[in-house]
Order: C-alpha cells, then structure tokens, then sequence
C-alpha cells in the first residue's frame, strides 16, 4: 500500500487528502490550522496540526517514510520553496508541488520538484477542451505537445477493427484502450472492433487528436 503525506490542507489539499484515502492509500495530512485538520481526521490513516515549514517537525512524524508528498501551498512562493527544500532533504522519494502560476512553477521545478501542478489552469485547460468538442471525455497533457486523450467513438469508425482503420497511418495516433460496459481492453489489437458507445483512450500529438475530434 502507497503512502503519501499530503502537506496543506486548503481545498486542493484536503480534497486530494480524501480522495486519495478513498482509493485505499495511507495518507498523513497535514496542516497548521487545527480546524482544517480535524476536517479530515475522521477520513485519513493520520492527521496533524503542526508547523509545516520545519523540518524536524516533518521527520519526527514520519513524512521522510512516505511513498510520496504532496506540498499543497501554492500561494506562498516562499514557503513552497522552504517547504520543497525540506522535503527534499527528508529523502521522500516523488515530491509533488501545487503553483500559484507559471513563475512559480519554474522556480520549483528547478529545484528539484517531480512534479508541478497548477491546479485551476489544468482544470481550464480540460474544460475548454470539453466545450469545444464534446467528443473529449477526459485527457492528459504529457510532454512535447503528446496528450493521453479519452474520447467517444466517432461514428464512422462503428463496426469496424482497428486493422481496417489504420488509425497509427492516417492519424498519427494510437487507440491504447477500449472502454465498453464497464469493461477495459488495453492495448487492443488489430482484430478488435470498436462499437458503438465505446470509448476510445487515445495517444497522440495535439494536431493528430484535434483532426480525430472532428469525425463524426
């Protein structure tokens, strides 16, 4: 079972804190304010009030032991540096960052977070996606322009296998799952056929996804 340390417990983190919970892993959520803690205490493994820029604070309560931290102050450039740097000195071994904006996820990255997220731009990013083609159910931007897209079938691929469409030839894109009643095929092959209602998990680049969204 994985372990994180969610550090920050504003709405971003106390949601994640949950969620995370939820899905079955050990979470210690953290934070310095005593109500938001006990928000959370009854739903998590672990949770504590305590400064969370020092730390020894940190080590004596075993986050140095996690699978992963979770630094969820994002509006405080500062502190998420101090924080970052702490944690990192801990030896966890993925430490992920919430930003305020693109500033002050360069700064982080550069030193040394896994991960960082701006949560509201990334939420934008998927709804704009979603209003514009109604296709798109679901993505996930990767890097040098890639997503991981999910999609309804197009039409004109109903009852036909992923052999007669030559989706890698003509779109430049890879069906890397089919979704159908609740039931996954990953990596399907050439003699799968995609029926109506499915939906597809795509790999591409924008432009290749974008000229998929536009069948019908």
């Amino acid at each position: 079972m994985k372990t994180f340390a969610v550090i920050g417990l504003g709405r971003f983190g106390k949601e994640l804190a949950l969620s995370l919970s939820k899905a079955g892993a050990e979470v210690l959520a953290i934070d310095r304010n005593r109500k938001l803690v006990d928000e959370v205490a009854d739903e998590v493994t672990r949770a504590v009030t305590c400064n969370i820029l020092e730390k020894d604070v940190l080590a004596e309560l075993g986050v140095g032991d996690c699978d992963c931290a979770v630094l969820c102050i994002g509006s405080d450039l500062a502190s998420s540096v101090i924080g970052l740097m702490n944690l990192k000195a801990l030896g966890i071994q993925r430490i992920i960052c919430k930003a305020f904006d693109e500033t002050y996820m360069d700064v982080l990255v550069k030193l040394g977070a896994d991960q960082v997220i701006i949560p509201e731009k990334e939420m934008a990013v998927k709804l704009s996606a979603q209003l514009v083609s109604p296709m798109v159910r679901d993505y996930i931007p990767l890097s040098d322009g890639y997503l991981v897209e999910e999609i309804s079938a197009p039409s004109v691929w109903c009852g036909k296998t992923l052999a007669d469409l030559r989706i890698r030839s003509k779109y430049k894109a890879d069906v890397i799952a089919i979704k159908r009643s609740g039931k996954i095929t990953v990596s399907p092959g050439g003699d799968d056929a995609i029926m109506e209602n499915d939906t597809l998990v795509l790999l591409g680049d924008t432009d290749s996804l974008n000229n998929i969204r536009k069948l019908r």
